[in-house]
């Protein structure tokens, strides 16, 4: 089956076909952190969903080039490092940093390129010198560079491909310098913005004098640099649709880099906004979540993750930490199961479970249908429950359902096994009160039990062996 899903270009559910003649090579862009703070819970939705776009390609024999940028100069940015009295790459340096260990604790996979705007300052005022010299960009009076609208549409080119603008609300000539901007303020927005006192010391000289890129050009520069002026696939959060995408388009197609009836990107892919306990996450209301935050409660990033595969990508989704702790119950009966079924298998091979991973493939593959996909899953830890209990699960059987799994949890990117994500310090101590069972040295052993407890584990004696499972 074809993998189909909703571009939000076409406004439709297409089947997925790359450029590249031979459909195995894709070009994967997915719009990454800007790091002037730790990235928060609706952040990361977007950056596992596309963890899981990039391990359903590659499942899929694609041979995926992912790239990621790091925003570290933006409006938000400056202000924080004027306001904080440090550089900008050591105030940068320290988001980044915290970004990439909250992105593993997800078991996201590190994208091949994650280049960052300052690195690329070359390319970015290369880009705009293009435009400048299609006459699609223009100097203003403070030294900025702004992309004109008017001239782009004039010389054949669309603005509004991503959603419906409304062009009678525009008045000619309207400026904004500002990287974010509401989607009723269709506008010229800035390439290049000259520099000014609140700047400090960030700023790069250029043909039309010291300043910084905008937001969106640099996206642009970075995304072509990387991939190519054409490439298949680009993602990010809807917020993102307009202007930051919409922008993007236009000032990537006006610059004429595409061969002939080639676009910028052929598919975009646009998540869902995600609340928190119902509602639109805020300090001030005590829901603003970082990943850091629910590790420290002592949720496990497995945890996380599924949670944030539960729902449709298209669909508003409300993180909970009942949901996460209903998540912990899930992992816990499909630990639990895998468990029977390495006991069951005895050693025994087999062929993958072809009906499971049929179905698990045709929901994926129908609009990344996650929600079916795990339907599919717990319906087969139902029928391997069922099994076992009655007595019936032959060692082939188990050998073949543990064979699909171990294709199925390279997609889904969760840890396998019951001590999976256990810290070694507690293996450790599992290992003390086996010891001390085997010694029938009882009580050190129910101390034992009790200090694993408290850190959030429970032990599970099995014939084959004690394992943790997290509470």
């Amino acid at each position: 089956m074809a993998l189909r899903f909703f571009n939000t270009l076409s406004r439709s559910v297409e089947e997925f076909v790359p450029l590249e003649p031979e459909g195995k090579r894709v070009g994967l862009y997915c719009c990454g952190p800007t790091v002037h703070d730790f990235a928060h819970i609706g952040n990361f939705r977007t950056f596992v969903f596309a963890d899981l776009v990039r391990r359903w390609l590659e499942f899929k024999g694609c041979a995926v080039r992912h790239v990621m940028n790091i925003t570290n100069v933006e409006d938000k940015i400056i202000q924080r490092v004027t306001a904080a009295h440090v550089s900008l790459p050591d105030y940068t340096a320290q988001y980044e940093a915290a970004f990439f260990e909250d992105f593993q604790a997800l078991g996201c996979l590190r994208p091949h390129e994650t280049p960052r705007a300052t690195e690329c300052m070359a390319d970015i005022i290369a880009l705009i010198g293009k435009l400048m010299e299609r006459g699609l960009a223009y100097r203003a009076p403070d030294g900025s560079v702004y992309f004109s609208i008017e001239k782009h549409q004039a010389r054949g080119g669309r603005y509004g491909q991503l959603l419906k603008l409304n062009f009678e609300e525009m008045r000619p000539g309207q400026r904004v310098s500002s990287d974010e901007y509401a989607k009723e303020a269709v506008a010229d927005f800035a390439l290049w913005k000259a520099r000014v006192p609140p700047d400090g010391g960030v700023f790069w000289p250029s043909p039309w004098g010291e300043g910084r890129p905008g937001w969106h050009i640099e996206c642009s520069a970075m995304s072509m640099k990387l991939l190519g002026p054409s490439f298949d696939l680009h993602m990010g959060g809807e917020d993102l649709i307009f202007p930051h995408h919409e922008d993007e388009i236009a000032q990537s197609e006006g610059a004429g880099l595409q061969a002939a009836g080639q676009p910028f990107v052929k598919y975009w892919l646009h998540g869902a906004h995600l609340l928190a306990e119902g509602k639109k996450m805020s300090k001030s209301l005590g829901n603003y979540f970082t990943v850091r935050d629910l590790l420290a409660q002592g949720f496990a990033g497995r945890e996380i993750r599924h949670l944030l595969l539960t729902a449709h990508y298209r669909e508003s989704f409300n993180f909970t930490l009942d949901g996460l702790r209903a998540a912990r119950m899930a992992l816990g009966r499909l630990d639990e199961c895998l468990g029977k079924l390495r006991e069951a298998a005895a050693g025994a091979g087999a062929p993958p479970d072809a009906n499971l991973l049929e179905q698990f493939t045709a929901a994926l593959d129908e609009d990344f249908n996650v929600s079916a996909a795990w339907g599919t899953i717990f319906e087969w830890v139902r029928n391997m429950n069922r099994l076992a209990a009655s007595g019936e699960l032959r060692p082939e059987q188990a050998a073949a359902g543990l064979a699909a799994w171990q294709k199925i949890v390279l997609v889904l990117g969760l840890e396998t096994g019951e001590t999976a994500g256990a810290p070694p310090e507690l293996l450790a101590l599992l290992e003390q009160r086996n010891a001390a069972r085997k010694a029938k040295d009882f009580k050190r052993a129910d101390a034992l039990r009790e200090q694993l407890q408290r850190a959030g584990w429970a032990i599970e004696d099995r014939p084959k062996g004690a394992l943790l499972k997290r509470l």
